[in-house]
């Protein structure tokens, strides 16, 4: 299993290529959006902080980050950690957004203040995924071991008990897509809504979300291609003990 070259050449390879893309993709998008300075001088936390009080959330406060990166919502990638966190209602961005002056800053900011305004709203996919967390979390933790004593006991019963772990993550990183793409969504329009872009600087701004989704994108195919290769193995071992 460990040293399985099918699983090497269909699950693990594609996976590195997709994952290292995606991170390429937008980190680069990012860097670019950075170079550019939005037209009214404002910083990412301004931009955020007029968005929040549009939408009636003048109370979720805008704080800082200790990271030194910037991208779309904690897991995007391991070095960039801006997010909003709704159990204590607090939108925190990176130094590199939060006093940003670029167009990037400003379409991170808007984007977060979107996952605020879900939050408000009680958009229902954003309510799952935040429900399925702890569940996701030991599934994903343990869901490999279960396989892995299963295929070693050759007890199917655990196997497909590991699987079924295993799939709670792939399930939450499909709930993750839609909650990703609704607030880059909410945040282009808020960002034309409120005034804070031009025609040229909403282009510059939406290739900078546009690459983030990918991430999101990226991390459920690399999901779906684990749950699909270890249900395929289990399956197998059921086939040959009959």
């Amino acid at each position: 299993m460990f040293f399985d070259m099918r699983y090497l050449l269909s699950v693990m390879l594609p996976a590195m290529a997709l994952t290292l893309f995606a991170s390429w993709w937008v980190k680069s998008a990012f860097t670019k959006g950075s170079q550019i300075p939005n037209m009214q001088r404002i910083t990412g936390a301004q931009a955020a902080r007029r968005i929040l009080d549009s939408a009636g959330l003048t109370n979720v406060p805008v704080e800082p980050t200790q990271s030194r990166g910037g991208a779309l919502s904690r897991g995007a990638t391991p070095d960039l950690d801006d997010h909003y966190d709704p159990g204590n209602k607090v939108l925190r961005l990176s130094p590199a957004v939060y006093g940003g002056a670029s167009v990037a800053a400003l379409g991170v900011a808007a984007h977060e203040a979107g996952h605020a305004i879900q939050d408000a709203q009680g958009y229902s996919p954003m309510r799952l995924r935040s429900a399925l967390v702890p569940a996701a979390n030991l599934g994903s933790n343990f869901g490999f071991i279960l396989i892995f004593i299963g295929l070693i006991m050759q007890s199917i019963g655990i196997a497909w008990l590991g699987v079924g772990a295993f799939a709670l993550g792939t399930l939450f990183a499909l709930l993750t897509l839609p909650v990703e793409l609704d607030a880059s969504s909410r945040a282009m329009k808020l960002l034309t809504s409120t005034g804070l872009v031009d025609r040229t600087e909403y282009g510059q701004a939406r290739s900078v979300l546009t690459a983030a989704a990918f991430t999101y994108i990226a991390g459920l195919a690399v999901s779906v291609m684990n749950l699909l290769y270890y249900a395929m193995l289990v399956s197998g071992m059921g086939r040959s003990r009959d």
